[in-house]
């Protein structure tokens, strides 16, 4: 008897799985699952006449299985997010810090989930909105991070950023990364922002190349008010990304408001599964630098 009897299987459609997401489905089967094989699976299984669903056909699912990178992850977790699916990352590419289990230990590992064998880990995330002026633009999800940044332009964009309506500071710089704990390992990492531990309830506020070196990276509580709007002045065009996966564009004098959203996604992670392990993988912390390389004449 399995924990998870209908399980939805999504993948990423950049990717050539091989065979995975046909071994998958077929190990599913056998445990006596009902699989929902999300449309970017077509072409990866052998049984013609499946039907594939939409992520919204799919919200009555016990368990997801995500097969890609974080960056696949990421998108899933925003779609199942708001249906309480638990989300089981199978990572196609390098380590990932979300997609944590290997093609070649996948089957034994999902049995002992299915059997209800696992470490399950909440993560918040952001909910943002785009404001213009009275006027409400847009509203997203985040798994990662919310960044304000320029558009298409090696220059630097200006902006206001306040927190629970105080004001913070102007900045002029590339953007903003306000990230998850789960994001501070993606984007805001790159700009020199901190690691924060995934059982955090933190926001970090990371200035993507400021003008000024004194504007460094900023940690608040989860339970802030963050608003970042664009200099009614500046002459950059700007934009909000979601996860770096949803764009938007900003005029001068937009609002992006940012909260954390009362909407947690539920990742499961094998047993054995500790967080610092993937850090140090995934940062070669410990690791001697390659000698064998030469450099060129």
């Amino acid at each position: 008897m399995t924990k998870f009897s209908k399980i939805a299987l999504t993948r990423n459609i950049k990717a050539d799985p091989g065979d995975t997401i046909d071994r998958l489905y077929r190990f599913l089967r056998d445990k006596g699952c009902q699989v929902f094989p999300e449309m970017s699976c077509r072409g990866t299984l052998s049984d013609p006449d499946l039907h594939y669903y939409r992520y919204d056909q799919l919200q009555n699912s016990d368990l997801a299985i995500v097969v890609g990178g974080d960056g696949t992850l990421l998108n899933a977790a925003r779609e199942f997010a708001s249906y309480q699916v638990p989300i089981v990352g199978i990572n196609l590419g390098r380590l990932g810090f979300l997609v944590d289990v290997s093609p070649q230990k996948m089957l034994h590992s999902l049995d002992e989930i299915l059997q209800g064998q696992y470490i399950e880990e909440p993560r918040f995330l952001l909910a943002a909105r785009v404001v213009r002026g009275e006027t409400q633009l847009a509203e997203q999800l985040a798994l990662n991070d919310v960044v304000v940044n320029n558009h298409f332009q090696t220059r630097m964009i200006e902006f206001f950023t306040y927190v629970d309506g105080h004001y913070v500071n102007h900045e002029r710089a590339d953007g903003l990364v306000v990230a998850t704990p789960t994001g501070s390992t993606a984007y805001a990492l790159s700009a020199g922002g901190p690691i924060l531990h995934s059982s955090l309830d933190a926001i970090t506020l990371v200035p993507i190349c400021p003008h000024t070196l004194n504007h460094r990276p900023l940690v608040i509580g989860s339970g802030s008010h963050i608003s970042v709007k664009i200099d009614p002045d500046c002459k950059i065009p700007a934009q909000v990304s979601f996860d770096g996966q949803a764009n938007i564009k900003l005029e001068p004098g937009d609002a992006v408001e940012i909260t954390r959203s009362d909407i947690r996604v539920q990742l499961l992670h094998p047993r054995g599964y500790e967080y610092f392990d993937i850090l140090r993988a995934k940062l070669r912390w410990g690791k001697q630098p390659n000698t064998d390389r030469t450099t060129p004449d």
